[in-house]
């Protein structure tokens, strides 16, 4: 597709939690590869700090996020994208900005850990689950042979790693 790295932007509502983490995660695990970012329709303005510490405790970066409106991706001089995920079903039903270029697009819903109520540890295994999960779709992304394969066969191979384990999604809605 490109000789420069791939850049990917993950979607959510809030951007501070399960988009933060697809950020991190992206930018770590497909260093060279891929260039990840993150934003949201409705950005929250801060970033959970439970995000932060799980990333931290995995080894992935923590430092330097912020929660963004996704306007930012849509102005012009801002990077093209090759591939936009949304995260989260609220952002996912939403009209979305054009972006330039035609990335292709997939939903990889994942629950929302900052909805979680409960205590300290409660909230942080959500979080941490939602990291998991995340890892794993991000895993099957980096693996794929992305100069190899045509972009409709891309889209369902992308659209498959969104039904991973953990999906918000029930598979006959998915897709």
């Amino acid at each position: 597709m490109t000789d420069r790295p791939y850049n990917v932007l993950f979607l959510c509502t809030g951007n501070s939690a399960r988009s933060i983490l697809a950020e991190s995660i992206l930018n770590k695990d497909g260093a060279g590869r891929f260039r990840a970012f993150s934003a949201g329709s409705q950005p929250k303005g801060a970033v959970h700090p439970m995000a932060l510490k799980v990333l931290a405790a995995m080894d992935y970066p923590s430092t330097g996020f912020r929660s963004k409106s996704w306007d930012e991706f849509a102005a012009p001089g801002a990077p093209v994208m090759d591939f936009v995920f949304t995260v989260c079903d609220s952002a996912a039903g939403e009209a979305c900005p054009l972006w330039p270029g035609k990335p292709v697009t997939a939903h990889w819903g994942i629950a929302d850990p900052a909805a979680v109520e409960g205590s300290d540890i409660e909230k942080e295994r959500a979080f941490s689950t939602a990291a998991r999960f995340m890892r794993n779709r991000i895993s099957a992304f980096v693996s794929l042979p992305l100069g190899a394969i045509d972009r409709l066969a891309l889209g369902s191979r992308l659209r498959d790693i969104g039904r991973m384990e953990g999906t918000t999604v029930a598979p006959a809605q998915a897709g």
